[in-house]
């Protein structure tokens, strides 16, 4: 599976998951690789770890205000502050990304399993791949920050 099949596939299942169980449409930037560990952070971030012919990590990364945003358009309910109805809306979000993203890698590197999410909230985290990560930024139209879907 190469770079752009990777980012095609990560673009798919982030529309299609904020289309469909968020009621929501995205736009997505240009694709990337993240080669340096990005700077330091404030918000959250659900990793999910992949593993089969192909093992590495996937990442939802969002500032809180986004999260919060996500949260109320799946539940139903105005959050506008993390909680853990939030971060468990955020953890269940990158589980159908990464879930659909998992069904189309299938089809080119064969069976590959899904761990458990694990969400991070905080301020000033940073977050360091140990290998060059493929992904796409996306954004809502009524927020102004980006939410980051990758690949490792």
């Amino acid at each position: 599976m190469d770079q752009e099949q990777v980012v095609a596939a990560i673009r798919s299942s982030t529309e299609q998951v904020f289309s469909t169980m968020l009621g929501l449409e995205v736009a997505s930037g240009e694709p990337y690789t993240e080669v340096n560990a990005p700077g330091p952070s404030d918000g959250i971030i659900s990793i999910i770890g992949l593993a089969g012919a192909w093992v590495g990590t996937a990442s939802l990364c969002c500032n809180t205000s986004m999260g919060c945003h996500m949260s109320s358009q799946m539940l139903g309910m105005e959050y506008t502050e993390v909680c853990e109805d939030v971060l468990d809306a955020i953890s269940e979000i990158a589980n159908m990304i990464f879930g659909n993203f998992k069904t189309t890698a299938e089809t080119y590197l064969g069976p590959l399993g899904l761990s458990i999410p694990t969400v991070i909230y905080g301020l000033t985290f940073q977050p360091e791949p140990r290998e060059k990560r493929n992904g796409s930024s996306f954004r809502s139209p009524a927020e102004t920050a980006p939410l980051m879907s990758k690949c490792a």
